[in-house]
């Protein structure tokens, strides 16, 4: 029988690789939200931060025209829609490797219920969507005067 040395770390190894792999068998692949949508769709990467006057969404859209794009509010869910078109003049055999993804998307935001669609800013520069959301507007409160009798 040989004699091996015990390394107190290799157990704590193994177990940070099997926690590595069960949330990469669980979260690895984006879920699906969109039932609509076929199983290739891809979703464009966002970002989104506080800015001086609200909330920034910086949505990357490399190789997306600006008419393939719209932004719709509808029932405080603000909805980007689209689609990036492969490149026709590759045939799928003339591939070696193929990571990015083509074909339509759509991402959904909910948003404040005080929110005013009609102040929504955006803009579409160097493949990058950015929409600027205002603050909502605060509700002032009501004063009522009572009269006591």
């Amino acid at each position: 029988m040989a004699i091996v040395r015990w390394d107190p770390f290799r157990d704590v190894a193994e177990l940070q690789n099997r926690i590595n792999r069960i949330f990469d068998e669980s979260f690895g692949q984006p879920r699906k939200t969109d039932d609509d949508l076929p199983k290739n769709t891809w979703r464009p990467a966002v970002d989104i931060y506080e800015a001086e006057n609200g909330v920034v969404l910086a949505v990357e859209l490399p190789g997306v025209k600006k008419e393939d794009v719209s932004v719709e509010v509808k029932d405080d869910v603000l909805t980007l829609k689209g689609e990036r078109p492969a490149n026709p003049d590759i045939s799928e055999d003339s591939y070696y490797r193929r990571e990015r993804f083509f074909g339509p998307f759509k991402r959904s935001f909910s948003l404040h219920q005080n929110i005013q669609p009609d102040l929504i800013k955006a803009t579409f520069k160097d493949g990058v969507l950015q929409i600027e959301i205002p603050r909502p507007m605060r509700e002032q409160p009501k004063q009522v005067t009572v009269n006591v009798e």
